[in-house]
């Protein structure tokens, strides 16, 4: 029996493939396609019961939802998506990159997207459509099941895997992200075949016309054109051609065929930017399946359209046992041997630092905003202009996670919007953050000096050191009770008149400290007035590169209490490293590199925002390095700045910062890492900047770096005929390591980069892009990824035994990205003290992953709130009383011996400095199911691993397992 084929039909999706970006700006995304695509294709599937269509991404729907759909248009959709015809695939705000986003901003834009549609119309996706990022993760199959999906499409992977895929019939199988989850959470993956998703079959090997199947045109800015034609419409189909098109059609399926274990063929139509003219494409394709389905008998073809939910459950009814595929994924992404799709892992790094800045920004927003609403008066504050200033920031966050956004893969102009959006999200946090400690006086101020609140947004205790800029180089610091505070203070390195002033704070989970900071008069020996430590300089002028000559002969030793660091006065440069726990010195050597890109298509590949294409391997990018040592009683800083021959001023610069904390296990985490920022450009034109360390480790060229700050990923090195260096580099979101049998050389990073191990022992880090071309669709559409700007990235380096590293590292990570937030605010005399919280404590091995109040106005019964959308009534307010809790094991099944374990704990107990827990609901990930009536499909497969049902104890106990994400609904008993 030949193959059934199904059509599931989609919209435009902005943007799309390899396409040029969002090459528009959202108000011509608006006019010129979305405000087209949904008026036509809504007025489409209305007249024809037999038409389907799927709709991706939720942005763009929502804001014609919102703006442009009538109250009729809103009907008719309301009864599509009732009857199946209209299908929510993914569902997310955005379809989002999976190498260089975190694990957090993808589950925070999928929640939006789906929390929208659960309120809307009561429906939940149930199927993946991630066909459009680069490459793929192993963090998405485990993310998605957790969602609730039953299957899971994607199409970009490496071009030569593909291609044996296809012939092994291997393009189906079912996918374990997660190898301590194991097939606890797996998913059915559907892998889009050598087409892809675009209906590009007119470009198939076959005889006679070369009819296409794109009837829309090119769509016409600001409107449609008066007499209804579009430039480049495809010929429609008509009696005289309809032999041609179907003829065409019957081959790809039947090419297709083969590559696929079921009779069942899925072929995506449309692309990017279409369906503005949906009758038209409707009406001509009605005519192709007609046609076709007239020689059945003949070719055995039978053809209808369906949604993904309508393909997959007709294969799922062969029940057949599918291949299994481990926790391995599909990065990096080549489209053909010569070009890796892996320089978007660092383009545009400006963005992605703001990305993951404006992300823990609303990290600690959330669960600032939810303790004050459980347990405060609303003195200053009004609780709904709160949520406002939350969900502008959810938004810009979500919506920057964009496969074409935070990638560096569009346009400047659209650059411009999403560092607009989430500039001006920011400052809505801020102010309200702000506002949540008016009400919050400080102990023993006086006018003259400043007040600052210090806020720990992790579910630990942190000891960390904060920096504040002050104008005055004799300082005095107390905290809430009068107490001398530990402090440091030095020139700044940003501000030549101005000061740093380092701080020793220690912070109980979700709690606050307050500090008085203020000018201090010298101090006389009759007083007790607290004065902070000045630091000391010393400087090192520059020394020259060398190359072949000897060094190592004088070192300088930098220490704490973990490590000493040696820097070679010979070069400037870092020459050792010892560590205390081991008592072993590994040479660390740090330098500034340079890959050279061609800018000629004329002459082979070029580098541009996605492709990596180096002309030959990186050169050195510096001729003489400068060095001061700024030494405290605190922290010791080593301040290196790298020369070319052609400037003045420093074109790279490395701020390297030890510090002294307590001999205590919350003072541990501060100790055990080197805290480096680099100051990076402008780079000279097509020039790829890295960093690149290089230690005597014998890691044999194996690298390990993070799936979306979720799980490890080793990435051995491998010799390729074309293009060898682009092929083995990685995207860091978060973290990577090299390791040997001893030591283990951590780099835990603030923002998304690539990274890469070319040699023994070798970890490079690509920090910055500055490229042109002349390839034309590149300059016309702004995409010549010319990147003038100096950047600022922050890393931190951890240099352990193997067995110490897994517990570091870890925390580490969490205590990078979510620093403790600083408010900070002039003295005017206020009296009297600050008030006390309970501190929101979670084991060691537990991470908050999320705690938030989302002001979803739905009611978590599934029933009852259906029943509310029949009746059409008016939305309810915003929740405040329903807390989001997520909860993530931080640890592998056999990571550690202690942090791996399973851990069970009360949530009445640890949730007691928010308040008096009523109920506790397990949601899914995204919040919209009840995990009870959560029934996902289950696919036989060659390997029947046995895995661990839902842990489902008499909540509010709860046990979590290693690398679990948990989901919860908290109710809090009203004050």
């Amino acid at each position: 029996m030949l193959p059934h084929h199904f059509i599931p039909s989609r919209p435009i999706r902005v943007p799309g493939p390899h396409s040029l970006g969002p090459v528009v700006n959202w108000c011509e995304n608006m006019q010129a396609y979305v405000t087209n695509v949904y008026n036509s294709v809504v007025e489409a599937l209305t007249l024809e019961e037999n038409r389907r269509f799927i709709a991706v991404e939720q942005e763009y729907f929502r804001l014609w939802w919102d703006g442009v759909a009538s109250d009729r248009q809103k009907g008719q959709v309301r009864q599509l998506v009732a009857e199946g015809r209209l299908e929510f695939v993914l569902g997310g705000q955005v379809m989002h990159d999976e190498a260089v986003t975190h694990l957090d901003d993808q589950i925070l834009q999928l929640t939006e997207g789906h929390g929208f549609l659960y309120e809307t119309f009561g429906v939940r996706p149930q199927f993946s459509w991630q066909v459009d990022p680069f490459g793929a993760s192993a963090t998405t199959p485990t993310l998605f099941a957790l969602v609730g999906f039953n299957a899971h499409v994607i199409s970009r992977i490496d071009y030569n895997l593909k291609e044996a895929m296809q012939d092994n019939r291997e393009l189906q199988f079912v996918w374990r992200g997660s190898r301590s989850l194991s097939a606890q959470q797996e998913i059915f993956t559907h892998v889009l075949d050598q087409y892809g998703y675009c209906s590009q079959v007119s470009h198939l090997p076959h005889s006679g016309p070369s009819p296409g199947f794109y009837w829309d045109g090119e769509p016409v800015f600001p409107g449609p054109p008066t007499d209804g034609l579009y430039p480049s419409m495809e010929m429609p189909v008509t009696e005289d051609n309809i032999l041609s098109f179907t003829s065409l059609l019957v081959n790809n399926v039947l090419a297709r065929a083969t590559w696929f274990r079921t009779p069942h063929i899925l072929w995506p139509w449309g692309c990017d930017r279409q369906f503005f003219n949906a009758s038209l494409q409707f009406s001509n394709m009605d005519r192709v399946m007609k046609e076709v389905n007239k020689f059945t008998p003949q070719h055995g073809i039978v053809m209808q359209y369906a949604t993904l939910g309508n393909y997959f459950r007709a294969v799922q009814a062969h029940r057949l046992s599918w291949k299994v595929r481990d926790h391995r994924d599909f990065l990096p992404y080549s489209s053909d041997m010569h070009n890796a799709w892996t320089g978007f892992y660092a383009s545009r790094s400006r963005l992605k630092a703001l990305a993951r800045r404006a992300s823990a920004l609303l990290y600690a927003g959330e669960s600032m905003f939810t303790r004050y609403v459980l347990l405060a008066r609303h003195r200053f504050l009004d609780p709904a202009w709160g949520l406002q200033q939350l969900q502008q920031l959810r938004w810009a966050v979500s919506e920057v996670q964009h496969h074409d956004a935070i990638t560096g893969t569009h346009a400047l102009k659209v650059g411009d919007m999403f560092v607009e959006h989430l500039s001006t999200g920011m400052q809505g946090v801020r102010q309200l953050m702000a506002s949540i400690i008016r009400d919050r006086s400080p102990a023993h101020s006086e006018p003259g000096g400043h007040f600052a609140v210090v806020y720990n947004p992790l579910a630990w205790t942190v000891t960390t050191i904060i920096t504040l800029t002050v104008d005055f180089p004799n300082v005095s610091v107390t905290d809430e009770s009068g107490r001398p505070v530990p402090a440091q203070v030095q020139r700044s390195k940003e501000v030549p008149s101005a000061y740093d002033l380092h701080v020793l704070t220690t912070i109980p989970g979700l709690s606050y400290r307050h500090y008085s900071i203020w000018p201090s008069r010298r101090p006389q020996e009759d007083t007790e007035e607290p004065v902070t430590s000045l630091a000391s300089s010393r400087q090192f002028g520059r020394r020259l590169r060398r190359s072949g000559k000897q060094m190592g002969r004088s070192l300088v030793p930098v220490k704490n209490d973990c490590y000493t660091v040696f820097l070679d006065k010979d070069t400037n440069l870092m020459h050792s490293i010892w560590e205390r726990q081991s008592n072993r010195t590994v040479q660390v050597t740090q330098s500034f590199m340079e890959y050279h890109a061609n800018s000629d298509v004329r002459q082979g590949p070029v580098s541009d925002n996605y492709v990596f294409t180096p002309s030959g391997r990186a050169e050195p990018a510096w001729e003489a390095v400068r060095m001061e040592i700024v030494a405290g009683p605190l922290v010791t800083e080593i301040r290196q700045y790298f020369y070319s021959s052609m400037t003045s001023e420093p074109m790279f610069a490395i701020h390297s910062r030890l510090a002294r904390g307590p001999q205590s296990p919350d003072g541990e985490l501060l100790c055990h890492r080197i805290e480096q920022e680099y100051w990076v450009g402008p780079l000279e034109l097509n020039r790829e900047a890295i960093l690149r360390t290089s230690t005597d480790l014998n890691t044999g060229r194996v690298l390990y770096s993070d799936n979306n700050g979720y799980q490890m990923q080793r990435r051995p090195y491998r010799q390729h005929v074309w293009n060898s260096i682009a092929r083995n580099y990685y995207p860091m979101v978060q973290s990577a390591f090299i390791q040997d049998r001893r030591s283990r050389l951590v780099l835990l990073s603030e923002q998304a980069h690539g990274v890469s191990s070319q040699g023994d022992g070798q970890v490079e880090v690509m920090l910055h892009r500055r490229l042109w071309n002349n390839d034309r669709g590149a300059l016309g559409n702004g995409l010549t990824l010319n990147d003038t700007s100096v950047i600022r990235p922050l890393l931190w380096l951890l240099l352990e035994p193997r067995t110490l590293t897994s517990d570091l590292s870890q925390r580490s990570g969490l205590a990078l990205q979510h620093r403790p937030v600083v408010m900070l605010r002039e003295m005017s005399g206020e009296v009297g003290g600050p008030q006390q919280q309970e501190a929101v404590t979670l084991p060691p091995s537990v991470h908050l992953q999320i705690l938030s109040i989302p002001g979803w106005k739905y009611s978590s019964s599934h029933t009852e709130h259906l029943q509310t959308l029949q009746k059409g009534a008016r939305k309810a307010k915003a929740a405040l009383r329903r807390v989001l809790l997520r909860l993530q094991h931080l640890y592998e099944v056999d990571q550690d011996p202690l942090l791996s374990r399973p851990v069970t704990m009360s949530l009445q107990s640890v949730l007691r400095g928010l308040g008096s827990v009523v109920s506790v609901e397990e949601r899914s990930l995204t919040g919209t199911w009840d995990v009870s009536d959560m029934h996902r499909w289950t696919w036989s497969t060659r390997d029947p691993h046995r895995h661990r049902g839902l842990d489902t104890p008499a909540l509010p106990n709860i046990t979590i397992y290693p690398k679990e994400i948990r989901t919860f609904f908290i109710y809090f008993k009203e004050r």
